[in-house]
């Protein structure tokens, strides 16, 4: 542990000067200390409290010490398991089933350009009806990854050797009639915090641009299996925050001057810019949402416990989750059937069917919508205003309804604990130096201040997280899905620790021509009904098959 002078250091002011003791483990702490620390938490005690405490904090100090003297790597999580069940919830039972839509005609473009647009359902089909080869297919995206990641920087490893000995594999296995589904042949991304043997995996991170893991995760195991080829891991914000990697910024195709927002940066820019057909990203608190919206493409965050972890960076062990960003709502759908389910690895997946089919109409169909906060006056309005329009053109029975009243935001320090925790050896080393952002709302200040997070605290707000679990259970009686502004509320933050999924998809561009989006909830673990409703939604626009010029 540093002195106490960095906790100055943390916007502490008031300890500066007066205590600049040497916190060493070998030195027992003294009244005055605890007198200093206690004012952290916002609590006073007597001398004499003070006193009667100091034999059990010496203790707990030197418990400390010898916790730390055992290695523990990013990988090992706690053993307390977040459990996103509201009391009495059932989970979905039965066999799980698929229904994509018909593809129609699928026919190869004279353009071969045209290619880069396609969804992974048309290529699905050429490749299925070899009229295309994977190997062409793959050397196709390679080629605009290559000639636009100088611009764009999202990507931070081509994986072209193992792209091409997977797509030479999936030509063989289709010639042979032994074709694994619409996946079979097809080019991704994956966002590089996911490991595959043989390549780094750098966490976007100047301490760890080298680190290599001798293994695959399973999300990269499961598109194997469905016959995808992987053709590079992508950029992502340091650490998983923002769009900052070791390599630059990575950039949005509609706006080059801009970042693609973060943390699945590479993955949002790359499937925007035609460069791949699909990418994997991950959420803790909108890192799916987010770079979907800004660059224009439709990014699925499944129920927390639906898609195993192992094999991903760590951040928040009660709120990571993975999800597929695409140019369309049933190819995110074609992605997560391939992804979701247990593995035997990460204990918090839970065995659920997924069940999708596409609706006919949204007649019946029930949705809500957080009426304040469309009412309110902000900048997407009219495109949101415009949605709602849609959706009741299309059938559906709008009903207004309000999020539970829960400050949501001030439980942020659950994400900061376990980041903290995650990342606890880069603070203690000093290798929080490396980092590139390192202003005060980048992680290696937002790391050190939750060094001084009481337990107690972080118990106490994830007990209020259970009411909200609760609340939001009884909220959502009788809702199909519900929609909602993308931002400028509450529900980002909310269903990221309730664990709810959402769909978000472009649905208009602001003056400046970028693209703004909408976000659909979903009920636990029913990702194909959300997936079915947002696809009706985004059949009845065209904002998604609009593409930024490069």
């Amino acid at each position: 542990m540093k002195k106490l002078l960095f906790i100055a250091a943390c916007g502490l002011s008031f300890l500066a000067g007066a205590f600049v003791a040497d916190n060493d483990p070998a030195k027992p702490l003294t009244s005055e200390i605890v007198d200093a620390a206690s004012s952290v938490f916002g609590l006073t005690f007597t001398a004499a409290e003070r006193d009667s405490m100091l034999g059990n904090l010496n203790n707990y100090r030197s418990n400390y010490d010898a916790i730390r003297k055992i290695e523990l790597t990013n990988d090992v999580a706690p053993a307390l398991y977040f459990n996103p069940l509201p009391t009495g919830f059932k989970m979905p039972q039965g066999a799980a089933s698929f229904k994509a839509s018909p593809v129609g005609k699928t026919v190869l473009p004279a353009n071969r350009d045209e290619l880069a647009y396609y969804s992974v359902g048309q290529l699905g089909e050429l490749l299925r009806t070899r009229q295309i080869a994977s190997e062409e297919l793959t050397k196709f995206f390679l080629n605009r990854l290559k000639t636009h990641n100088d611009k764009l920087l999202c990507v931070i490893t081509f994986t072209e050797e193992t792209a091409l000995q997977q797509a030479r594999r999936a030509d063989a296995e289709i010639k042979a009639g032994k074709y694994r589904g619409p996946l079979h042949g097809i080019p991704y991304g994956a966002k590089d915090l996911f490991a595959k043997k043989g390549y780094k995996t750098t966490w976007g991170s100047v301490p760890y641009q080298n680190q290599t893991l001798d293994y695959d995760a399973t999300i990269i195991q499961r598109l194997e299996k469905a016959g995808a080829v992987l053709c590079a891991k992508l950029t992502m914000g340091e650490l998983a925050m923002g769009d900052v990697w070791f390599g630059g910024k990575t950039r949005n195709p509609w706006d080059p001057s801009t970042g693609s927002s973060g943390s699945s940066a590479g993955s949002g820019s790359s499937v925007s810019a035609g460069l791949l057909p699909f990418a994997i990203g991950t959420e803790t608190l909108g890192s799916i949402v987010s770079p979907s919206t800004v660059n224009g493409i439709t990014g699925l965050r499944p129920t927390y416990g639906r898609v195993s972890r192992y094999g991903a960076m760590a951040l928040s062990w009660s709120m990571d989750k993975i999800g597929p960003m695409c140019r369309s709502v049933e190819d995110c759908a074609l992605v997560f059937n391939a992804i979701y389910g247990p593995d035997g690895h990460d204990p918090t997946v839970l065995a659920a069917p997924f069940r999708y089919a596409p609706l006919a109409s949204l007649q019946n169909v029930k949705i809500g919508y957080v009426k304040k906060v469309f009412d309110a006056d902000y900048p997407n309005k009219a495109n949101d205003q415009a949605t709602l329009e849609t959706l009741r053109k299309l059938g559906a029975t709008l009903v207004p309804f309000e999020l539970p009243d829960i400050p949501v935001g001030k439980m942020s320090h659950i994400l900061s604990a376990e980041a903290a925790a995650a990342f606890d050896e880069l603070t203690r080393s000093g290798k929080d130096d490396q980092l590139v952002r390192q202003v005060r709302g980048a992680w290696p200040n937002s790391f050190r201040s939750a060094r001084f997070i009481p337990a107690v605290e972080y118990i106490q707000a994830n007990r209020v997280r259970t009411q909200l679990i609760n609340e939001m259970a009884q909220t959502l009686k009788g809702f199909d899905v519900y929609i909602t502004p993308t931002f400028g509320n509450s529900n980002l933050a909310l269903t990221n620790l309730t664990g709810h999924p959402c769909v978000a998809l472009p649905n208009g561009f602001t003056a400046k021509g970028l693209p703004t989006s909408i976000t659909f909830m979903g009920q636990l673990f029913d990702e194909g009904r959300l997936l079915a409703v947002a696809k009706a939604y985004q059949d009845a626009t065209v904002f998604h098959k609009k593409h930024p010029v490069l």
